[in-house]
Protein backbone atom coordinates (compact mmCIF):
# COMPACT_ATOMS: atom_id res chain seq x y z
CA UNK A 1 0.00 0.00 0.00
CA UNK A 2 2.92 2.44 0.63
CA UNK A 3 5.54 2.31 -2.12
CA UNK A 4 8.00 4.63 -0.37
CA UNK A 5 7.90 2.54 2.82
CA UNK A 6 8.44 -0.70 0.87
CA UNK A 7 11.33 0.71 -1.18
CA UNK A 8 12.92 2.05 2.03
CA UNK A 9 12.70 -1.41 3.61
CA UNK A 10 14.66 -3.02 0.74
CA UNK A 11 17.16 -0.14 0.69
CA UNK A 12 17.79 -0.65 4.43
CA UNK A 13 17.96 -4.44 4.47
CA UNK A 14 19.55 -5.26 1.10
CA UNK A 15 21.30 -1.96 0.31
CA UNK A 16 19.10 -1.89 -2.78
CA UNK A 17 18.69 1.13 -5.03
CA UNK A 18 15.54 2.49 -6.62
CA UNK A 19 16.47 2.77 -10.30
CA UNK A 20 13.11 3.82 -11.74
CA UNK A 21 9.83 5.28 -10.58
CA UNK A 22 6.62 5.98 -12.49
CA UNK A 23 3.80 8.13 -11.16
CA UNK A 24 0.31 6.67 -11.00
CA UNK A 25 -1.83 7.07 -14.11
CA UNK A 26 -5.55 6.43 -14.51
CA UNK A 27 -4.82 3.01 -16.05
CA UNK A 28 -1.64 2.10 -14.13
CA UNK A 29 -0.63 2.21 -10.44
CA UNK A 30 2.46 4.01 -9.18
CA UNK A 31 5.47 1.71 -9.53
CA UNK A 32 9.20 1.47 -8.93
CA UNK A 33 12.06 -0.81 -9.88
CA UNK A 34 14.33 -1.73 -6.96
CA UNK A 35 17.78 -3.07 -7.94
CA UNK A 36 18.92 -5.73 -5.46
CA UNK A 37 22.29 -6.20 -7.18
CA UNK A 38 23.68 -9.17 -9.07
CA UNK A 39 21.12 -8.73 -11.83
CA UNK A 40 18.12 -9.14 -9.51
CA UNK A 41 15.41 -6.53 -9.22
CA UNK A 42 11.90 -6.15 -7.86
CA UNK A 43 9.23 -4.39 -9.89
CA UNK A 44 6.84 -3.13 -7.20
CA UNK A 45 3.44 -1.47 -7.52
CA UNK A 46 1.58 0.67 -5.03
CA UNK A 47 -1.63 -1.24 -4.33
CA UNK A 48 -4.86 -0.32 -2.62
CA UNK A 49 -5.61 -1.06 1.00
CA UNK A 50 -4.82 -4.53 2.38
CA UNK A 51 -8.41 -5.67 1.91
CA UNK A 52 -8.06 -5.15 -1.85
CA UNK A 53 -5.00 -7.41 -2.18
CA UNK A 54 -6.01 -10.89 -3.35
CA UNK A 55 -5.01 -13.96 -1.32
CA UNK A 56 -4.06 -14.90 2.20
CA UNK A 57 -0.42 -13.82 2.29
CA UNK A 58 0.19 -15.73 5.52
CA UNK A 59 -0.69 -19.17 4.11
CA UNK A 60 1.38 -21.15 1.58
CA UNK A 61 -0.74 -21.69 -1.49
CA UNK A 62 -2.88 -18.67 -0.64
CA UNK A 63 -0.52 -16.04 -1.97
CA UNK A 64 -1.55 -16.27 -5.60
CA UNK A 65 0.30 -17.63 -8.60
CA UNK A 66 3.72 -16.72 -7.18
CA UNK A 67 4.18 -18.05 -3.66
CA UNK A 68 7.46 -16.33 -2.81
CA UNK A 69 10.73 -15.12 -4.27
CA UNK A 70 14.24 -16.21 -3.39
CA UNK A 71 16.98 -13.59 -3.25
CA UNK A 72 20.51 -14.95 -3.72
CA UNK A 73 23.48 -13.66 -1.73
CA UNK A 74 27.09 -14.74 -2.21
CA UNK A 75 27.94 -16.31 1.16
CA UNK A 76 26.80 -17.37 4.63
CA UNK A 77 28.53 -14.27 6.02
CA UNK A 78 26.40 -12.06 3.78
CA UNK A 79 23.30 -14.03 4.78
CA UNK A 80 24.13 -13.47 8.47
CA UNK A 81 24.51 -9.72 7.80
CA UNK A 82 21.16 -9.62 5.96
CA UNK A 83 19.54 -11.42 8.90
CA UNK A 84 20.86 -8.74 11.28
CA UNK A 85 19.49 -5.98 9.02
CA UNK A 86 16.12 -7.77 8.82
CA UNK A 87 15.96 -7.89 12.62
CA UNK A 88 16.89 -4.18 12.80
CA UNK A 89 14.15 -3.37 10.26
CA UNK A 90 11.58 -5.21 12.39
CA UNK A 91 10.91 -7.94 9.81
CA UNK A 92 9.15 -11.19 10.69
CA UNK A 93 11.96 -13.72 10.20
CA UNK A 94 12.69 -17.38 10.67
CA UNK A 95 15.98 -19.11 11.38
CA UNK A 96 18.74 -19.81 8.89
CA UNK A 97 18.39 -23.44 7.83
CA UNK A 98 19.95 -25.85 5.38
CA UNK A 99 17.83 -26.66 2.33
CA UNK A 100 19.70 -29.01 0.02
CA UNK A 101 23.03 -27.40 -0.81
CA UNK A 102 21.90 -23.90 0.22
CA UNK A 103 21.50 -21.88 3.39
CA UNK A 104 18.00 -20.45 3.52
CA UNK A 105 16.28 -17.73 5.55
CA UNK A 106 12.57 -17.01 5.12
CA UNK A 107 11.17 -13.61 6.07
CA UNK A 108 8.17 -11.37 5.52
CA UNK A 109 8.79 -7.91 4.19
CA UNK A 110 7.14 -4.80 5.55
CA UNK A 111 3.95 -5.54 3.55
CA UNK A 112 3.73 -9.18 4.64
CA UNK A 113 5.06 -10.77 1.45
CA UNK A 114 7.08 -13.91 2.11
CA UNK A 115 10.55 -14.05 0.62
CA UNK A 116 13.62 -16.20 1.04
CA UNK A 117 17.30 -15.29 1.11
CA UNK A 118 19.64 -18.08 -0.07
CA UNK A 119 23.40 -18.55 0.10
CA UNK A 120 25.58 -21.37 -1.21
CA UNK A 121 27.03 -23.82 1.34
CA UNK A 122 30.62 -23.38 0.22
Amino acid sequence: PDLDRLVGFYEQVFEAAKTFEMAAKPDHPRMAIVDLGGGAALNVFEAGPDDEIVGDRRRAGGRGAIDHYGIAVDSRATLDAVKERLVAAGADIGEIQQLGDMWSLFFRDIDGMELEVCAPMA
